[in-house]
């Protein structure tokens, strides 16, 4: 659906970024329609230029919920060349090195894959957003410089291989979007893999190519990368949008509603009683990393607050105005 179509107002919408720009240029695409030019807009999670799928549209007072959506879960499909490594590690990076993928097997791929499940050290890929001293990483690589990034802690809920196909070795460019299939180890040596994996925000799926190919002693690349989910939502595909209304919004927060007379307390620095919470409408999947988010506050049926639990009282942690 074309930008200047999308009803976007202030909240949280679903939308699909293809292969090709960025998803800040994607995000200025969107930005640039007459209907949301007066208000902020921006978006929850990257994905880079040769990634499709899921993109989290903020718009309004919703831009100021971004950093919640950095701990539920995030769910890709992914597809790994052997062989060939890239300096971005993606298809549309430089080779710099190039091995033999004959002996890969599908015993040492799975027991490669699960070193990686749970808290692990990473080190983002240099041509990523990751920031030094203030600038993007991709920034300074672009003009030439040289970039040494520390490792990161990430987390890997799940990782399953889908497929192992021994076609071409040679990276494909403008990637499509792939579906899940059954898993099968491979009959000949693999060129490629396709893996579901499903992990935290800040988790580089190029970085874990990466390292897989030089665990197993093959140089890999990540050649396509589609993100399916975050948390309760689906990418609705190329032609798809989808509004999230705000009883649904950070489904995985607790909620309470409030009265009148509670949100002016609250707005006047009052901690009102914890009162009866309601549970989340969505968990995070069994052993996933609580997200432990704030309680959701909802007057005559819209979200108005954000509050803090603390010593069995909520304190104001995030207004919304007129709410949503």
């Amino acid at each position: 659906m074309p930008a200047g179509e999308l009803p976007l107002r202030p909240g949280l919408h679903l939308t699909h970024k293809p292969v090709g720009p960025t998803s800040a240029a994607f995000m200025r695409e969107l930005a640039s329609a007459e209907k949301v030019r007066a208000v902020p807009v921006s978006h929850g999670g990257s994905l880079d230029p040769f990634a499709e799928g899921l993109l989290l549209v903020l718009v309004g007072q919703a831009t100021r919920f971004l950093d919640l959506f950095h701990a539920v879960p995030k769910t890709y499909v992914a597809e790994v060349c052997w062989g060939i490594e890239t300096d971005s590690g993606d298809p549309l990076g430089t080779p710099v090195a190039e091995g033999d993928a004959s002996g890969l097997t599908a015993a040492a791929l799975d027991a490669a894959l699960a070193g990686f499940i749970g808290w692990t050290d990473q080190v983002p890929p240099t041509t990523s957003a990751k920031k030094v001293e203030g600038e993007p990483a991709y920034a300074r690589v672009h003009r030439g410089e040289s970039v040494a990034l520390p490792p990161s802690r990430v987390y890997l809920h799940r990782a399953r291989w889908l497929k192992h196909d021994p076609g071409s070795a040679q990276p494909e460019l403008n990637p499509r979007s792939v579906q899940p299939e059954r898993s099968r180890g491979p009959s000949q040596p693999p060129r490629t893999s396709r893996l579901e994996l499903e992990c935290r925000g800040g988790f580089y799926v190029r970085a874990l190519a990466r390292d897989l190919g030089r665990k197993l002693g093959v140089p890999a690349h990540l050649k396509r990368l589609s993100r399916t989910h975050i948390g309760p939502w689906r990418d609705p595909g190329p032609e798809g949008h989808v509004e999230v209304p705000g009883t649904q919004l950070l489904p995985w927060c607790s909620s309470r509603t409030v009265t009148p007379e509670e949100l002016r307390s609250l707005r006047r620095g009052r901690p009102i009683a914890r009162g009866a919470l309601m549970g989340p409408a969505w968990k995070c999947p069994d052993g996933f990393p609580d997200p432990e988010g704030p309680v959701r506050a909802y007057l005559d049926g819209a979200l108005v607050a954000l509050l803090d639990l603390r010593d069995h009282q909520l304190r104001l942690d995030l207004e919304l105005r007129p709410g949503l």
